[in-house]
């Protein structure tokens, strides 16, 4: 966007100049109809920038539907203006019809790329919020409804603080009873029998967050058990707790079946508390609590896919030993693989080379520092699913540095 489009019509308030073009001063409801501009004069208003084909947009709208209800009913001067990037009319009143706030036209593809470009918008769900002035005041509206909900309006820097503030003085007296624990239940579940919170006190203990219709989680769900059954016999202080995110019993039944270890109830009140408390955002998450009830880190999926059992105790100075380690074996590794089954030639990166997160595209697991990647089709896979395909089939020829990408 060039100077002269930013700058400010006296005559206008920068919430009108934001919303509106030259051939329109309106927003469109769910159902079609059409809304003033002005009317929005006053309010927190929040910019949601997604679209219906991505799956995290589709997860956060509900949520952040549920939120925006809320404060309707506490009265609070909110809206939410929605910002398609949908493929067509068709795909986009889908969507818009899942949603009870207003929305710039689907045809106005000015104002769309205009406010896109405006607040350098580079992925979705993306959440703008504008403060009554007309002003941005935050860019991380998404990341602060999943943290905060409605407790984060008006969403000023002042609220967030004192927020924070909370947060931090949360974590400084966490304990395990606390997190586990409430007024009417001092127990969670083994296989239907009940077992107190207390008998886990000063174990190293994993919180689980999964559900039955997770593909990901099902395949992690049994590494995680491997995982487990070798520490359990190995006498290690470790436990696991389930928290489900199923939307039934049925689901929760389903997905508990496998596991050997230790859950809160089903429809427990506080699997959404903790939900919100560790900002879960995907699943399956594995968070870890060390035996003095504080959080030690909440990468337990990642550290678990990347060093199985050997994760364990899952601290600082332990990991830091395993990653040193690792940074040792990957320079007996050769700077190019050629990935034979997908006509791929991919070079070794490290943290300090390129490397960083990234889903392998052998066991569709995350990943993080040095792996194998082409940069030109995206294609990523773990050192170790290297050194296993190679331990597979030690007559391969593994090696090259000239073959370009292919599909």
């Amino acid at each position: 966007m060039d100077a002269s489009s930013d700058e400010i019509d006296t005559d206008k308030s920068l919430l009108h100049q934001l919303l509106t073009s030259e051939t329109r001063d309106f927003l469109v409801s769910p159902s079609g109809d059409q809304i003033k501009v002005d009317e929005l004069e006053g309010k927190t208003i929040g910019l949601y920038f997604s679209a219906n084909w991505y799956s995290q947009c589709q997860s956060f709208t509900p949520l952040l539907a549920n939120i925006y209800n809320q404060l309707k009913e506490q009265g609070a001067r909110f809206e939410v203006v929605f910002v398609s990037s949908d493929e067509d009319q068709c795909a986009f009143d889908n969507f818009h019809g899942t949603m009870p706030w207003l929305a710039i036209p689907f045809s106005d593809l000015i104002s769309k790329k205009s406010l896109t470009q405006k607040f350098q918008v580079e992925g979705m769900p993306c959440l703008i919020i504008i403060d009554i002035c007309g002003k941005p005041i935050q860019t991380e509206g998404v990341e602060l409804i999943y943290r905060y909900g409605v407790q984060a309006f008006p969403f000023t820097q002042e609220k967030i603080a004192e927020l924070e503030d909370e947060e931090e003085a949360n974590r400084a007296s966490q304990t395990l009873e606390k997190l586990l624990s409430t007024q009417t239940r001092g127990h969670v579940i083994k296989q239907k029998e009940q077992v107190p919170v207390s008998t886990l006190v000063g174990k190293t203990v994993g919180l689980y967050f999964s559900a039955l219709s997770c593909l990901p989680c099902e395949k992690f769900t049994s590494r995680l058990v491997c995982v487990y059954e070798y520490l359990k016999e190995k006498k290690e202080a470790f436990e696991i707790v389930f928290i489900s995110t199923d939307q039934d019993e049925a689901g929760y039944s389903g997905c508990y079946q496998s596991m050997p270890w230790h859950a809160l109830p089903y429809g427990d009140e506080s699997a959404k508390v903790l939900l919100k408390y560790f900002n879960v955002k995907g699943i399956p998450s594995l968070i870890i609590i060390g035996p003095d009830g504080k959080t030690i880190t909440t990468e337990g999926r990642y550290l678990i896919n990347l060093h199985k059992e050997m994760a364990y105790p899952f601290t600082e100075m332990h990991l830091s030993l395993l990653q040193e380690r690792l940074d040792e074996e990957a320079k007996s590794y050769p700077r190019s693989f050629l990935h034979v089954g997908h006509r791929h030639v991919l070079n070794l990166v490290c943290s300090d080379s390129g490397g960083g997160p990234f889903i392998c595209c052998e066991c569709d697991e995350l990943g993080l520092g040095c792996a194998y990647q082409c940069i030109e089709c995206g294609f990523e896979v773990h050192l170790k699913c290297v050194r296993e395909a190679n331990e597979d089939n030690p007559e391969k020829e593994h090696a090259g540095n000239s073959d370009p990408c292919s599909s």
